[in-house]
């Protein structure tokens, strides 16, 4: 059984569970969303449900109603919830303000320690390293207790910037520079770079950006945007590294858009759920690249509870959540 939408056959997910319980069914109802083929989800039926249109954010609160009843039998009902009420929420800059100036830490998809082996095999030690949308992460501190000691770490939250720049301090990390950026206008000159990485941030950009298979024509343009200032800051020969939500089918025609040189390449990491690790290489676009991206399949995906625990997952189930839906 597949949907159609637009001439792409897709698997549907009435077949990955056939014995389903409760907490299957709320899980299909979310996972539904990575594959939408309108407005209306009818993937259901082999699993005795009927056809049905589910809404986004009653989805989201469930999700949130679930994480709330896990941090309570964890002993954690003390802990700060930081998620907004809607996606669109992580669009506004006084939101990740509001969220900076209280929490301490926090990892979006897995932490260093799941990929380090994938940024040691791409970023030699004397690389000169910018870093995007840096929030709260560890990122640059890991990297720079593996040896890669010029780095630059960007945020566009004044908040952000002011508390990594004291953290590092803390740590003794005189050498890493922090300072306030727009991802979509970085203010640096002409190949000042060996290295641009981001980890999550690009995936903001594709909130509310409606269908992955056919996003908003805005979306796509303020990704097109991001990476060609990425593609400009970037020395020749220079990487680009974006570590992602996003699955290959849908990010590879952005990344191979016009005027883009670079190659394209990934891995994956996680345990049960993967998470992408993109590499791009300037000026090393390939014959084989731009035919490699005309046609994808579509990988299987398996998550493990925990993994649905997590705002990362509604993050990810959330983009192109429509307010009006």
């Amino acid at each position: 059984e597949v949907i159609r939408a637009q001439g792409t056959e897709r698997p549907s997910c009435s077949s990955l569970l056939p014995n389903p319980n409760h907490a299957v069914v709320r899980f299909l109802r979310l996972f539904s969303f990575l594959f939408p083929s309108t407005r209306e989800h009818t993937g259901f039926t082999g699993l005795g449900l009927k056809p049905q249109r589910v809404r986004r954010n009653t989805i989201i609160n469930e999700k949130r109603e679930t994480m709330d009843e896990t941090k309570k039998e964890n002993g954690s009902d003390k802990q700060r919830e930081v998620a907004p009420s809607t996606a669109l929420g992580y669009l506004e800059p006084h939101y990740w303000d509001d969220r900076f100036s209280s929490e301490e830490h926090y990892e979006w998809l897995k932490d260093y320690s799941h990929f380090r082996h994938l940024v040691l095999a791409h970023i030699p030690p004397n690389s000169s390293v910018l870093e995007l949308g840096c929030g709260n992460s560890q990122l640059s501190d890991e990297m720079y207790r593996d040896g890669i000691k010029d780095l630059t770490c960007t945020d566009l939250s004044p908040v952000a910037v002011d508390r990594m720049q004291r953290r590092l301090l803390s740590k003794g990390y005189k050498e890493i520079k922090v300072m306030q950026a727009d991802m979509l206008d970085l203010p640096f000159r002409d190949e000042s770079f060996d290295v641009v990485i981001e980890k999550g941030t690009m995936d903001v950009l594709f909130v509310n950006s409606g269908d992955p298979w056919n996003p908003k024509p805005e979306s796509v343009n303020k990704v097109r945007t991001m990476l060609e200032g990425v593609h400009r800051v970037l020395k020749p020969d220079g990487i680009f590294i974006s570590i992602a939500f996003g699955q290959p089918h849908f990010r590879r025609p952005l990344f191979l858009s016009p005027g883009l040189t670079w190659s394209f390449e990934y891995s994956t990491f996680g345990d049960g759920f993967h998470y992408f690790f993109y590499v791009m290489r300037k000026g090393k676009r390939s014959l084989e690249d731009e035919e490699s991206g005309k046609k994808m399949e579509v990988p299987s995906i398996c998550l493990l509870q925990e993994e649905l625990e997590g705002e990362d997952y509604i993050f990810r189930t959330s983009i192109g959540d429509d307010p009006s839906d």
